[in-house]
Order: structure tokens, then sequence, then C-alpha cells
């Protein structure tokens, strides 16, 4: 008799990569959707385009005849034109709907047709998720009353991977040795850490002191830290006088280990500040002084499996249950599984 040698439980490295597979990114700006957009996610190659009647399609970037790339094609009231031989994929399902050279279109293939993803339109962006979503789109209860006039960044490559950026995003203790230009001398000693994890979501109140840096113009005020898992980080900035502002990241996976940071930022209605062409600026400011820093680090991504060594102090409180929220997550994916 033969007996069948145990299945092997995922690595969480696994699993990571899994519940991405489950949930929601951006591929493209939709103030670009004039022309067809290529993107990446997780190796996938997709086509993001808005059609003549006004759909926005995620779908597959190769067509299934002879390989050509879709985003090179024409948009056309209800489809996507292939640039090759003209071969037309509806943009509401991906299938095909007209091909030229046919004299009868009754004989198309009758499985001719490109992968069609789920749209969601948020925070300037199109989002998509390449298998069925494990976790709702991103929703910030501070924002829910706040009418917010948004501004979407031209999005940075980073070679590193959603975990690693969004920690980046979040950890205050950096803030003195790689953001000297943007925010001015900063202390260095961190005061304790007010952290709440609900599920998927962490977020942390913490008062921001202007100083002297590139953030000295609106002056001092509150700020409500925001992270979820997987790839979802924002700060908003509450002025007692003039406004809320905001800035979000949303890190996306072009690889487990390489990301396109899509982002942008927000400013209320009637915000009495700065403009959003000069947050972003500063915002802008900030991310670029990470991006040499972060894009050197060692592991490329959270060593969800121990594989090498990492030690953490109470200022880390805000990123360590970030990493329980993501355990929260892959524990989804596991349960699906």
């Amino acid at each position: 008799m033969t007996i069948a040698a145990p299945v092997a439980a995922p690595t969480k490295r696994v699993l990571a990569e899994q519940a991405m597979r489950h949930s929601w990114f951006p591929v493209a700006r939709i103030a670009d959707l004039d022309t067809p957009q290529r993107a990446t996610l997780l190796g996938e190659q997709l086509v993001v385009y808005r059609s003549g009647n006004g759909v926005v399609a995620v779908q597959s970037r190769r067509c299934p005849h002879r390989g050509a790339d879709l985003s090179r094609g024409e948009v056309h009231e209800a489809s996507i034109g292939c640039p090759y031989h003209g071969w037309e994929f509806g943009s509401a399902n991906g299938v095909c709907t007209r091909v030229p050279s046919l004299p009868d279109q009754a004989k198309i293939p009758p499985k001719a047709a490109i992968k069609h993803y789920p749209v969601e339109l948020r925070y300037g962006h199109v989002w998509t998720a390449l298998e069925d979503p494990i976790r709702d789109p991103y929703d910030v209860d501070e924002w829910d009353d706040v009418e917010l006039e948004w501004l979407a960044a031209d999005p940075i490559d980073s070679a590193v991977g959603v975990g690693v950026s969004v920690e980046n995003f979040r950890d205050v203790a950096h803030f003195p040795f790689v953001h000297k230009v943007s925010m001015g001398p900063t202390p260095e000693v961190v005061e304790p850490l007010n952290v709440t994890r609900d599920g998927l979501t962490v977020w942390m109140d913490r008062p921001l002191n202007a100083g002297t840096g590139e953030w000295a113009e609106d002056g001092n005020c509150m700020m409500r830290y925001r992270c979820a898992a997987p790839g979802f980080a924002s700060i908003t900035y509450n002025y007692e006088k003039l406004g809320k502002r905001v800035v979000a990241g949303f890190p996306s996976p072009v690889a487990y280990d390489r990301v396109k940071i899509f982002w942008g930022v927000a400013n209320e209605v009637g915000f009495k500040g700065q403009s959003l062409e000069e947050n972003l600026r500063i915002e802008e400011m900030v991310y670029l002084e990470d991006i040499p820093i972060v894009e050197h680090l060692d592991p490329k991504e959270i060593p969800w499996d121990a594989e090498i060594q990492e030690y953490s102090v109470p200022a880390d409180l805000f990123t360590l249950n970030y990493r329980r929220a993501w355990g929260e997550l892959m524990n989804r994916v596991r349960s699906d599984g």
C-alpha cells in the first residue's frame, strides 16, 4: 500500500501572494484614460481604458488571436480593437464582438475572449482585483462627511514589496534621518504611540509640529495616520482653522518584491491652506526622499517566514500592528483555501 506524503502547509510568503491576488490595487489614474493604459499587477499584463460609452475596463492585454498588445489598439463605443488585425473585445465582458476578416460575424470563434476584471473608481484611480476579493475596497471613516477634491500624482516605481512600502509610509522613527529637508529638524526620540487596530485597519492620532521644514507653511495640526492590509496608507491633516487635507499612497505590486506607488493628495472643498498643487509638491518631496533609502533595504519584502532576523522597539508599534493586520488577511486566504 502506498501512503501519500503529507501536503506541506503553504508558507506565509505564498499566503501573502495569494492574499494580494484577492485584494484591490490601483492600476491607472482616472485622468489618463483618454488613451489605453498599460499595467502590470503581480505579473499579469493588463490594459485599462474607458470605452466610448463611458465603461471603464480592466482586461488582459494580450490579444488571443496572434498576441498583439491591446494597449496599442483603438477604443470603440463598447469595445477595444486589436492594433494588428482589428479584432474587437467588449468593454463589458471581454468577449470578442467583431473579427473584420470574417464575412459572417456569426462565425467568430466561440471561446475568443480576453480576461475581464472587476473595476472600482476611487481616490482618482482605477482599482481592480485579479481574483475574487477577500476584502472590501478601502473606505476611510474620517472622510465620510468631508467633500474632498483629489489630485492624482505621477506614480513612482520602487524596488520593494507592498508591505515594506506601507511600513515606510507609516514609520515615524525615520523622519529625522531621511526627511531633513521636507520636515526640518525633528526629535529622534519617539513618544509612546497610541495605536489602534480593528481587523485589517490600523490607525493612530499624532500631532504635527510643523517646525521649519516645507510643511511649516500651514502650521500645526492633528494627523490621523491610517493603513490597511495589504496596500493602503493615508494621513489626514486636520487644521483647526483651515480644514482638512489628505495624502494617500497605494503601492501596487508589479511583482512580489516591486511596486508602482500610485498616490495622490486631496483638499477639503473650501480648504484655506495651501493649494492642491502645492500640497502635492511637498508630499512628493517626502516620497522622493524615501525612495533611495528604501530601495536598498534587505530583504525587499517583509520576512514573513522569519528567514531574516529583525528586532523591534516601541517606535515600531504602528508597523507591527500593520503586520498583524496582514496576518488576519492571510488567515482569510487559508480559510478559503
